[in-house]
């Protein structure tokens, strides 16, 4: 953390919101699949089994614009600023590209 600055890090945060957890350790796959387990141990005899993707969270756009490929630069800078303004930030070099 002390390489990169505020700027880069909340570039890795839009970049994570959007396809999920880096790194190669997927522990939404393995607590989905935990989750599952447990569930599938507690339902009842007429209900149907439960897949651990019913538990994982949906990363990213779905549907048609998921489809469109990856997100341009202009995408990514959008997003950042909106994060910067939720976050109560204040957008210094002006508008949407």
């Amino acid at each position: 953390m002390d390489r990169i600055d505020s700027r880069e890090y909340s570039a890795w945060m839009v970049y994570e919101q959007e396809y999920g957890t880096l790194g190669p350790e997927r522990f939404d796959l393995l607590h989905a699949i935990t989750a599952a387990t447990i569930a599938n141990a507690n339902r009842g005899r007429r209900t149907r089994p439960y897949k651990p993707d019913q538990f994982m969270p949906k990363w990213g756009r779905r549907g048609a614009a998921a489809q469109q490929g990856p997100p341009t630069g202009d995408d990514l800078l959008r997003k950042l600023r909106s994060l910067t303004k939720s976050m109560g930030g204040r957008v210094i070099d002006g508008g949407d590209p």
